[in-house]
């Protein structure tokens, strides 16, 4: 499950990614806030990570505001999860880039914990690695590319 500011931050993302591609205009924090549903003091911090990370940028100005930086194909969905969440993996062992041996275990490789989260883990992972912001604007399903059956609402 994915956190509010995450939620907040890629709704933010892609409500510049459309001013990007519709005006090519920076927007005010305010207009971010109404468009993306976001609580504006909420949004300030989550702006500043995303702008930090070198995916948005700012200006000054009668004209200022934020604007995407980087091109919406080229921002990965793990990327700003990992961002504003920090580590995705289920178990401290799991994860390429913050591992850590989990403190009860005597042997990962017959861990049976580790063997079954492992295995839905390197299949979540290569889904959500291939989705970018790009994905997000131009499908209402993004992940109807991983199949054909239908997924239950409201997990």
């Amino acid at each position: 499950m994915i956190t509010h500011k995450t939620k907040y931050a890629l709704k933010s993302l892609m409500v510049l990614a459309d001013e990007k591609a519709d005006t090519g205009d920076a927007l005010r924090i305010e207009d971010i806030a109404e468009r993306s549903g976001a609580p504006k003091r909420f949004l300030e911090h989550i702006l500043l990570d995303l702008k930090r990370a070198g995916l948005i940028g700012s200006r000054r100005g009668r004209n200022g505001g934020y604007e995407l930086i980087k091109e919406p194909r080229r921002i990965s969905i793990a990327e700003v999860l990992r961002l504003i969440d920090g580590p995705m993996a289920p178990l401290p062992c799991l994860s390429r880039r913050a591992y850590r041996r989990c403190d009860d275990c005597t042997d990962e490789k017959t861990c049976r914990v580790r063997a079954v989260f492992g295995g839905f883990y390197a299949t979540y992972i290569l889904m959500i690695e291939s989705l970018t912001l790009a994905d997000l604007q131009r499908d209402a399903d993004p992940l109807a590319r991983f199949s054909d059956a239908p997924r239950a609402v409201g997990e």
